[in-house]
């Protein structure tokens, strides 16, 4: 999967994973994580179950948001996994690639990712996206050159869409370097198993990808309203 294709994890995160979490829908977070991915992932243990349920709607809601994006899913996933290698989230980019093996798209493109420029694979108005993209998330600055080559693609909405993908993903991205967590290999095993319905913009403990959906919860969570917790 290209250069950056994740490895093992070569350190341990800052804070020690919480294996026995408090509280009913932190319990029932580790046992559908566990459940669709076959292990309770890393930024789960780490930084959500130490967090106010608070926390984990804040970031259930970038997922929400992203499902009104216009944007082609692929462009989408392409951006989150273009800042994620610009930044070396490992979690991220490990998690992102394995929705897009989950959601068939295009893998060769996504090996390509770092050769975008010359490769074949990829249309005038991806490269003009990316090399905005990592522009800003390189150097903090959008610089007019790259903002006008985008211009010609892209829609003022659209635009809007791609710094928010820019600016979201760096909420996950940070969140994981800042407690050195690295990848959980979900990647690897994404051809081996299946799972139910993933869909780009669905969020989940960790990244705007994938999301765990809760059984009923009738008193703590909302009268009688499905309960979802995502991160």
């Amino acid at each position: 999967m290209g250069s950056m294709m994740i490895e093992a994890p070569k350190a341990d995160t800052f804070l020690p994973p919480i294996e026995k979490p408090k509280g009913l829908l932190m319990k029932l977070a580790y046992y559908f994580t566990r459940r669709q991915f076959g292990k309770v992932l890393t930024p789960l243990k780490v930084h959500s179950a130490r967090l106010p349920m608070a926390f984990g709607q804040l970031y259930a809601r970038v997922g929400e948001l992203d499902k009104k994006l216009q944007l082609p899913a692929e462009t989408i996933m392409l951006i989150r996994e273009q800042v994620a290698r610009t930044n070396v989230c490992l979690f991220c980019i490990d998690i992102g690639r394995a929705l897009t093996i989950k959601a068939s798209m295009n893998q060769a493109k996504f090996d390509a990712l770092e050769q975008y420029r010359s490769s074949p694979l990829f249309s005038d108005a991806e490269r003009a996206a990316l090399d905005y993209v990592t522009e800003l998330t390189k150097t903090k600055q959008a610089h007019p050159k790259a903002f006008s080559r985008l211009r010609r693609y892209y829609s003022e909405r659209q635009i809007c869409e791609i710094v928010w993908l820019v600016a979201s993903e760096h909420l996950y991205n940070m969140t994981h370097i800042g407690l050195n967590i690295h990848s959980d290999m979900l990647a690897t095993s994404a051809g081996k198993t299946s799972r139910s319905k993933i869909e780009p913009g669905e969020c989940f403990l960790g990244h705007a990808s994938t999301q765990v959906r809760f059984p009923l919860l009738r008193s703590s969570y909302g009268r009688g309203r499905k309960a979802e917790w995502r991160t």
